[in-house]
Order: structure tokens, then C-alpha cells, then sequence
């Protein structure tokens, strides 16, 4: 019998959480990186709704991976 996969729940973080749940990362700091996404890589890990703007938790930790030194 073939176990049934369940789908992975996408966490969203809305700016503000996410300063919340990553102290290094001042709200300020978050804004700075939405706007320079396109240069940065960012834009990789944001989901614009409306006006609103999301961070997917899981695609943030592995761009913040990808900046570690020496990466």
C-alpha cells in the first residue's frame, strides 16, 4: 500500500512577523532588501497580495543560506 503524501503547508510571513521571528532582520532592514529585490534575489522569496506583502519563511532561510560567508 502506497502511503498518501499530504502537501506542505507554505508558512507567510508578513513583514512584521517575520522581524518578529528573525531578531537580526529590523523591519526597516526587510523593506530595504524588498526594494533592491531585483538586485538582490529577494524578489524570490516575496508574494505580493494586494498591498500587502508575504515572505515565504521556508524560501527566506535559503536565501539567507545563500548569503552565508564564504558561499
Amino acid at each position: 500500500m502506497t502511503e498518501l503524501q499530504q502537501p506542505t503547508q507554505r508558512r507567510f510571513l508578513t513583514v512584521r512577523q517575520a522581524a518578529q521571528t528573525y531578531p537580526a532582520m529590523t523591519e526597516g532592514a526587510l523593506r530595504w532588501l524588498r526594494f533592491n529585490g531585483s538586485k538582490n534575489g529577494f524578489d524570490s522569496c516575496v508574494l505580493n497580495v494586494g498591498r500587502r506583502v508575504l515572505i515565504d519563511a521556508d524560501l527566506f532561510e535559503k536565501w539567507l543560506d545563500g548569503h552565508k560567508a564564504g558561499a
